[in-house]
C-alpha cells in the first residue's frame, strides 16, 4: 500500500502526453470510432502502480459537476459546486480528487449546445491528463432519448425504447443508437447510460415504463443487442441498466426502495434475457439497480450492495468481466438502509466498479479511502476495479487521444442525413390502437379546422414542444388550420370549459394525454369535448395505457413520448402522409379488471 508514488515514466505516458499536447496545440483529432492504441494489461496494471492510494479511489468515482465550462463556469455554478462538492470548477474537481468519471445532466447545466459540450469535455480532459498520473477521464451522460435526454436540439433526438419496441425493427434499433452514439462522441461523452435492458411487465411502474422496449423478453433481448452493436460500433461505451431488473415495481427507486417479488425461475425467464443478450453482444458496462430482489439475496439488500447479485449472478453466473457502475448513488433507494459513508464500500464489496454521483464526494471519497487504510478493502480490490475502467478507456482510444474538435461536431452532431433518419424510425413506431369506422386518416379538406388541447410536460431535454404547439405547428404544415390550447395534466374546471368552448365550430378536436389515471380530470377533459359532438381524436404522449382511461373518442394513437420526432411522425400518420406501422410492445389491460386484456401485445391498427 502507499499513498504516492514515483512519477510515472515518460516511456509508459508518453502516447498519453503526445497526443494531448498535440490536440491542444493543433485542435487535430482522430475519429471517434478510429481503431484504439492496443493497451494490454501489463501496460494498464504499470498505470495502476504509479498512482497513489488516493488517485485510485478516485478513479472509481463517477461524479457531478455543475457548469457549462470547466475552468469558467458561472457563478451560481460556483456557488452550487461549493456548496455540494468543496470545488469551484470541474477542473477542480479532477485535481482534487481524481475522478475516473464525469456525468453530464441538463440541469447542472453541462448541455448547453454542442459546441459547449465538446468544450466543457476538452476541459475536463487537460485537467485530468496534467495530473501527476496522467489518466483522462470517462465522461458520461443518460441519452436514453424518448423521454430521457440529456443533450438537444440542435442534436439529433430519436424515438426512445418503447417506441423503437413498437417498431419492432432491430435495424432501426441499431441504427437509431449508431446516429446517438456517433453524436455523443463527437462532443467528448464516450459513456451512455443505454440501452435500458428492464422488462416492463407492470404498467404502474413509475420509474421505467416507455423507458423499456416492452414487456417480452425475448423481444427486449432483441432490441437491446442491437442498441449495444450501434453504440459501441460509434465509439460510446452502451450500459444496460438496471441489473438484475427494474421492470416489476409500483415504486421509484429515486424516493423509495423497491422489492422485486419474482421467484429465481420467474428472475431467469423475465428479466436475465435482456442482461444475457446484451453480456452477448459485447456489453461494456451494466448499471445496478436499487432495489430488493429477497428470492436472489435473502438479505434484503439493495441489488447494488449485494454480492450474491453482482458477483455471485452477475460475474459468476452469467460471466460477465466488464464494468460495472452503480446507479446513482444519491437516489433515496440506496440511501435507505445503510449511511452514505456505507454504501460506497459495501458497493466495492459486492463488486460494483464505478461509483456514480454520490450525494457527497468527500464522505463518500473519504470512506473508501478509510476502508482501505483499515483493511475492509484491500488495494488490490481497487487494482481490479481500476484495471476493468482502465481497459474500457483504452479500448474506446482515450489514452491516444481524449480531445474532440469543433469540426468534428460540425461534422456529425445534428446532419440533415441523421434527422432524416431518425423522422423515418419514428414513423415506423406510431401505433393506431383506436379508429371508429375508419375516422382517420384526417384530410384538410373535411377536418381543415382543428383544436389541439391537452398536456405540455416539460421538454425532456429542454428544447423542444410544448406538446400542444408542436402538433398544432405540424398540422398547420401540413395544411390545416390547428390551433393550441394548452390544458395540462391536471386541468382546473376553468381550463375545461374554456376547450369546450374553444371547441366549438371546429372539425376535429386532437387531445394530448399523459399518464391518464382513474381520478385524472384529463378523464373529465375528453368527456365534455366528446360531449360537444366534435369528432375527438386522442394522442398518448407517454403511456400507452391511457386509452384504458378514456372513451367516446373516434381514434386513439400512442407516440411513447412528447418529443418533436416522435409527435410530428404521429401528426404525419394522423393526417395520411405515413401509414401506422407500430404495434403495440406491452400489453394494454382493462381499468377495471387488470386481468382482461383489452390490447395485447402485438396489437395495432393499419389504414385501408
Amino acid at each position: 500500500m502507499h499513498h504516492r508514488a514515483p512519477a510515472p515514466s515518460r516511456r509508459t505516458l508518453l502516447t498519453v502526453t503526445a497526443a494531448a499536447a498535440a490536440a491542444a496545440v493543433t485542435g487535430v483529432s482522430t475519429p471517434a470510432h478510429a481503431e484504439p492504441e492496443r493497451y494490454d494489461d501489463r501496460r494498464l496494471r504499470r498505470i495502476i502502480d504509479r498512482m497513489s492510494l488516493e488517485e485510485k479511489v478516485g478513479q472509481l468515482f463517477v461524479m457531478r459537476v455543475y457548469g457549462h465550462s470547466a475552468t469558467e463556469p458561472d457563478q451560481a455554478d460556483i456557488d452550487a459546486n461549493l456548496a455540494e462538492i468543496g470545488v469551484r470548477t470541474a477542473a477542480e474537481l479532477v485535481e482534487r480528487y481524481h475522478v475516473g468519471g464525469v456525468i453530464y445532466f441538463s440541469w447542472a447545466h453541462n448541455t448547453r449546445d454542442p459546441r459547449q459540450i465538446a468544450e466543457l469535455s476538452n476541459g475536463i480532459q487537460r485537467a485530468a491528463l496534467a495530473g501527476s498520473t496522467p489518466v483522462p477521464v470517462l465522461i458520461s451522460t443518460d441519452q436514453e432519448h424518448g423521454i430521457v435526454c440529456r443533450m438537444g436540439e440542435p442534436a439529433t433526438l430519436l424515438p426512445g425504447a418503447m417506441a423503437l419496441g413498437a417498431g419492432g425493427s432491430p435495424a432501426d434499433a441499431r441504427k437509431a443508437a449508431q446516429i446517438a452514439g456517433a453524436e455523443l462522441a463527437a462532443v467528448g461523452i464516450r459513456q451512455n447510460y443505454a440501452p435500458d435492458a428492464d422488462v416492463n411487465v407492470n404498467p404502474a411502474n413509475p420509474v421505467i415504463g416507455v423507458r423499456s422496449f416492452g414487456s417480452d423478453p425475448r423481444a427486449v433481448a432483441g432490441l437491446v443487442a442491437a442498441q449495444v452493436k450501434g453504440y459501441q460500433r460509434a465509439g460510446v461505451a452502451a450500459t444496460a441498466k438496471h441489473f438484475p431488473g427494474h421492470g416489476d415495481t409500483a415504486v421509484d427507486s429515486h424516493y423509495g426502495l423497491p422489492t422485486i417479488t419474482h421467484t429465481p425461475e420467474e428472475w431467469d425467464r423475465l428479466d436475465a434475457p435482456p442482461f444475457r443478450s446484451a453480456i452477448a453482444a459485447g456489453i461494456d458496462s451494466i448499471m445496478t439497480a436499487h432495489i430488493v430482489v429477497p428470492a436472489l439475496d435473502p438479505s434484503e439488500d439493495p441489488a447494488t450492495l449485494s454480492r450474491p447479485i453482482l458477483t455471485g449472478i452477475l460475474r459468476e453466473r452469467l460471466g460477465y468481466d466488464g464494468v460495472v457502475v452503480t446507479d446513482s448513488l444519491g437516489m433515496e433507494g440506496v440511501r435507505t438502509k445503510y449511511g452514505d459513508a456505507r454504501v460506497p464500500v459495501l458497493a466495492l464489496r459486492a463488486g460494483v466498479d464505478q461509483l456514480l454521483n454520490p450525494p457527497k464526494l468527500d464522505v463518500a471519497w473519504n470512506a473508501v479511502l478509510a476502508a482501505v487504510t483499515s483493511g475492509e478493502l484491500t488495494e488490490a480490490r481497487l487494482d481490479e476495479s481500476i484495471l476493468r475502467i482502465l481497459r474500457l478507456k483504452a479500448k474506446l482510444g482515450l489514452f491516444r487521444q481524449a480531445y474532440v474538435t469543433r469540426s468534428g461536431v460540425d461534422r456529425v452532431v445534428g446532419t440533415a442525413a441523421h434527422l432524416a433518419r431518425a423522422d423515418r424510425i419514428a414513423e415506423a413506431t406510431t401505433t393506431l390502437l383506436v379508429n371508429e369506422g375508419g375516422f382517420l386518416p384526417l384530410s384538410p379538406s373535411f377536418h381543415g379546422s382543428v383544436l389541439v388541447v391537452g398536456a405540455d410536460p416539460a421538454s425532456p431535454s429542454g428544447t423542444t414542444g410544448p406538446p400542444t404547439t408542436t402538433l398544432a405547428t405540424a398540422l398547420t404544415g401540413l395544411g390545416f388550420t390547428a390551433t393550441a390550447l394548452s390544458t395540462g395534466i391536471t386541468p382546473t374546471a376553468a381550463r375545461i370549459e374554456e376547450a369546450v368552448a374553444a371547441a366549438a365550430g371546429k372539425d376535429v378536436v386532437l387531445v394530448g394525454t399523459y399518464n391518464v389515471t382513474a381520478t385524472s380530470p384529463q378523464r373529465t377533459l375528453v368527456a365534455r369535448l366528446v360531449a360537444t359532438g366534435v369528432p375527438v381524436v386522442t394522442v398518448a404522449i407517454r403511456n400507452p395505457y391511457d386509452v384504458a382511461r378514456i372513451g367516446g373518442q373516434r381514434a386513439t394513437l400512442a407516440s411513447y413520448s412528447w418529443t418533436d420526432v416522435e409527435l410530428r411522425a404521429a401528426v404525419r400518420v394522423l393526417a395520411g402522409r405515413a401509414r401506422p406501422r407500430g404495434r403495440l410492445p406491452v400489453p394494454v389491460q382493462s381499468a377495471d379488471d387488470p386481468s382482461e386484456v383489452l390490447y395485447p401485445v402485438g396489437y395495432g391498427l393499419s389504414y385501408r
